[in-house]
């Protein structure tokens, strides 16, 4: 069963990588002005959430959301979720309402189409790279400033382990407590479930339903650097406790 499963799971995948690519490259022109100039960044979003809406629609992923009152009143944030399936970027785009800024491996660059988000618009780092990743954090602050979010994964990849959480990197917390931004932790509880890491016919993947808890922001007004590894600690406790408590730990 669980053979016939991957393999109906691997069609599912080819299906969803055909709609992904087939739109963008119909919206690449449209995506290609509006990511011309910074002041149309915002009409990049918006084209983007609806963008991620159809190819969701199309696949049959559909999201559902709880918390979503915890963003009603906040302006810019440190975005922290977990990261279990190449889904989550999908699925980012229609949790946050907001523009919000994503940073990301550098490889991501490489991907041709698909880069035109990491030119600039976006942020990449090179994890290897001490330097890049000074660079990616002062954008990342230059962006905090300008009053949009920024959304970082904290466990830098996927684990080949998921749902288990590998370790968070410090580098969001440094980043929020540096601009006394808050923290804003998100679960994607079933990601992982929907588009499973591994080769296309070798691991699981269709559609369903794309659960995502929002919790309640953390304020670091008054933070130090001395609180870093707390901070760290309950934001990964916070989700680490979502996953346990719907069963998938």
């Amino acid at each position: 069963m669980k053979k016939v499963k991957r393999i109906l799971g691997g069609f599912w995948k080819l299906y969803a990588m055909l709609v992904l690519s087939l739109t963008l490259i119909l919206l690449y022109p449209i995506y290609a002005i509006f990511l011309s100039k910074k002041d149309w960044y915002k009409h990049a979003y918006k084209l983007l959430q609806l963008h991620t809406l159809i190819i969701l629609t199309l696949v049959g992923v559909f999201v559902h959301i709880k918390g979503r009152e915890h963003l009603k009143n906040i302006k810019s944030c440190v975005i922290t979720p977990n990261h279990s399936s190449y889904l989550d970027i999908l699925v980012l785009y229609q949790v946050i309402p907001n523009y919000f800024v994503f940073m990301g491996k550098q490889t991501l660059t490489t991907i041709p189409v698909f880069n035109i988000f990491f030119k600039d618009m976006n942020i990449t780092v090179n994890r290897k790279s001490g330097i890049s990743g000074k660079i990616a954090l002062e954008r990342c602050e230059q962006e905090l400033k300008n009053g949009n979010s920024v959304a970082l994964f904290p466990e830098g990849t996927i684990s080949e382990d998921v749902p288990n959480l590998l370790p968070f990197k410090v580098g969001a917390f440094k980043l929020a407590i540096e601009n006394q931004a808050p923290i804003v932790p998100i679960t994607f509880l079933t990601n992982y479930k929907r588009l499973q890491l591994g080769a296309t016919f070798k691991s699981m993947g269709g559609p369903g339903f794309a659960e995502v808890i929002i919790h309640e922001p953390i304020s670091t007004i008054g933070m130090t650097q001395e609180d870093l590894v707390t901070l760290k600690t309950q934001v990964f406790e916070t989700i680490e406790n979502e996953l346990k408590n719907n069963g998938n730990r």
